[in-house]
């Protein structure tokens, strides 16, 4: 099973570090580890084996932990960090890691008492580390994910949802409510409906303002499947398409091509930013492209790697990340195009499927 593959791999990084377990607070971190889902739990995962790590929750998720995590000892207390910290001294770990990138000083204080004489190793970002690569599970349900965004815009289109006299807040509950009409959990943010001048705002929130006939309207959107989400952004065009709209458009789009094509195993992050933004610039609107070109995607909306001009690390296969350059004329209106994509050799593949052709609704 992943959640056991995935142990297995944290394992031999232990070893590697020469700590005797890792003690996992982060709730996410812990739904890769172990697939529970619960609000509260703490994870001991061992160096040696699955057999001397523990799993623990409270009360609350006792039926729901047997059925979740049915491979590992499983304890019932609570605070569950303080309860695994005296379990690892227990069980002799000299040196155990734990998330310093998500454990608050006091708490620091409290694990140090509960441990006793184990020695507590900062071990920031191990299981983050596992997680930029995404696994055929992950993989299956980003793809299902992007597939519920996907119907979802076509359902909203197909039955007139995107026209002239709608609101913005209007247009982005109806595409919401389609995405858990075609299988997502819930959207995997709050929705971004931008009409007019307000598709020039990157993060523009929706509100009553009107679309009219004429109408650059942005929508940045994703589902929830299993956890994952999906993200993806479309530009269209209410009513005729004026030709500074096509041909800001036509930029955008030749731009997230060029991203697209550079998403190659051993590229370094900040060499895809540069394909797709030096098209921008050299149409004279790099001061206009206010962001970076993507990130990672997976149980967080943004997450690991970064594709930016100032980020760090290369590209490896089974990656998933977002490729949105934009281009955003102040007071008139934006474009932004973005899809979700896994890099593999030969080429990424593509899990946002809905056309980027210009669409006019």
């Amino acid at each position: 099973m992943p959640h056991a593959t995935r142990r297995a791999a944290l394992r031999a990084t232990l070893r590697d570090r020469e700590l005797d377990a890792l003690l996992v607070t982060n709730l996410l971190n812990i739904r890769y580890l172990t697939g529970f889902t619960g609000s509260n739990a703490a994870l001991l995962v061992s160096a040696e084996s699955d057999a001397a790590s523990v799993f623990c929750t409270d009360g609350r998720y006792l039926t729901q932990a047997e059925r979740q995590v049915p491979d590992l000892e499983r304890v019932i207390d609570r605070p569950c960090d303080l309860a695994l910290a005296q379990r690892a001294h227990k069980d002799g770990n000299r040196r155990a890691g734990f998330e310093s990138n998500h454990v608050t000083v006091e708490g620091l204080d409290a694990l140090g008492e509960a441990a006793e004489d184990v020695e507590l190793v900062r071990a920031p970002g191990l299981v983050e580390q596992l997680r930029l690569v995404k696994d055929d599970a992950e993989v299956e349900a980003l793809r299902m994910a992007c597939a519920a965004a996907d119907r979802a815009l076509a359902s909203l289109i197909e039955h007139g949802g995107l026209r002239a006299g709608r609101t913005e807040r209007e247009i982005a509950r109806e595409l919401e409510s389609r995405m858990l009409d075609h299988g997502a959990a819930g959207p995997s943010f709050e929705s971004i409906v931008a009409t007019g001048a307000n598709s020039a705002v990157p993060h523009h929130r929706p509100t009553d303002a009107v679309v009219h006939a004429g109408d650059f309207v942005k929508l940045d959107f994703g589902a929830l499947v299993d956890g994952y989400h999906s993200d993806m952004t479309r530009t269209l065009v209410v009513g005729p398409a004026a030709d500074w709209q096509r041909e800001l458009y036509e930029l955008v789009a030749t731009s997230q091509a060029a991203g697209r094509h550079a998403l190659v195993p051993g590229a370094a992050v900040s060499d895809v930013d540069r394909a797709a933004r030096e098209v921008i610039e050299q149409a004279g609107y790099g001061e206009q492209f206010l962001h970076g070109l993507g990130h990672g995607v997976g149980l967080q909306i943004h997450e690991a790697p970064a594709l930016s001009k100032a980020g760090d690390g290369t590209l490896l296969p089974g990656m998933t990340v977002t490729v949105e350059p934009g281009v955003y004329l102040a007071g008139r209106g934006g474009v932004r195009i973005e899809d979700t994509l896994v890099v593999r050799e030969g080429g990424p593949e593509l899990l946002t499927l809905t056309t980027k052709e210009l669409v006019v609704v």
